[in-house]
């Protein structure tokens, strides 16, 4: 499926010319320890996970890539990308603390905007637009294409619109186990959620910049009757944007998996449990 020629949109988005490009899954590598001896607190190596195919569909939709595998109930293993900053230079790792700049105010609709015309303007932003690109929200027509007009580029939102919408089809819709209308069946409760882990400028002029958001994420079906367990992603979504009508907006985007953290020893909640906690535990916006 195609979504056409815009930078990062297109039918190479997630993908790179170079041909040993780790990014779109072009060249998958995995580097496995060996199996550690009886009674290793690390125990032995897990099975091998089976590869399969994803499809990038936009780049800007941050869990549409979860969301297909969440519907075929497949696995995959891939390295994630890596970029550099426009002057070579390794980004510095910045804590996530308080600056003593004010947070944002102003919503366009929902979602937080006027961010500050400076560099942590620029990764405040992006955070807050992974969080709204990989809400349940996105699932839904009307909500969708209000959340791709608060976030992006004028010039791209119109040709970007009718792409997602052929995205999300209500055949892709009826696998993920939605209705047609993106609606979830009586009874459970499609969970869909982004959070930022952290954020790096590797690139900036005076009016773009390229932020990379590491995120996780949880996709899938909470409530009694399940077949599709929500399950947890790790990927980075690099968003390049551009300062337009005084906010920063994406004009382009591309993801990739991982890093993934080795999944820890907490025993897995009910659907159930899952279901009470989406409903009483809302999301929030990121600041910094």
């Amino acid at each position: 499926m195609s979504l056409g020629d815009e930078d990062g949109y297109g039918n190479d988005a997630g993908r790179s010319s170079d041909a040993y490009s780790t990014i779109g899954g072009t060249r998958q590598t995995r580097t496995r320890l060996p199996d550690g001896p009886a009674g290793d607190a690390y125990g032995p190596r897990r099975p091998a996970r089976n590869s399969r195919s994803l499809i990038t569909f936009a780049g800007v939709v941050i869990l549409l890539l979860g969301a297909i595998a969440f519907a075929n109930m497949g696995d995959d293993d891939s390295p994630s990308g890596k970029s550099g900053t426009g002057s070579g230079d390794k980004a510095a790792a910045a804590p996530t603390s308080a600056t003593g700049t004010k947070p944002v105010t102003t919503k366009n609709g929902t979602i937080p905007s006027g961010f500050a015309h400076n560099k942590q303007g620029a990764e405040s932003a992006a955070a807050n637009y992974a969080v709204a690109l990989g809400s349940a929200e996105m699932f839904v027509a009307s909500s969708r294409r209000a959340i791709v007009q608060a976030t992006h580029d004028p010039g791209v939102i119109e040709k970007l619109t009718t792409d997602l919408d052929t995205a999300y089809s209500p055949g892709f819709l009826k696998n993920v186990g939605l209705n047609e209308d993106g609606s979830a069946p009586t009874g459970l409760t499609f969970v869909s959620r982004t959070v930022p882990v952290g954020t790096k400028v590797v690139e900036q002029s005076a009016d773009s910049a390229t932020v990379e958001v590491w995120c996780t994420g949880l996709v899938g079906m909470a409530g009694e009757g399940s077949t599709k367990p929500v399950t947890e992603t790790w990927f980075t979504i690099s968003e390049k944007l551009k300062w337009v009508g005084n906010d920063w907006k994406i004009e382009s985007s591309s993801q990739t998996e991982g890093p993934t953290p080795v999944s820890g020893d907490n025993r897995a909640s009910s659907a159930d449990e899952i279901a009470g906690a989406v409903d009483g535990y809302g999301g929030f916006v990121y600041a910094r």
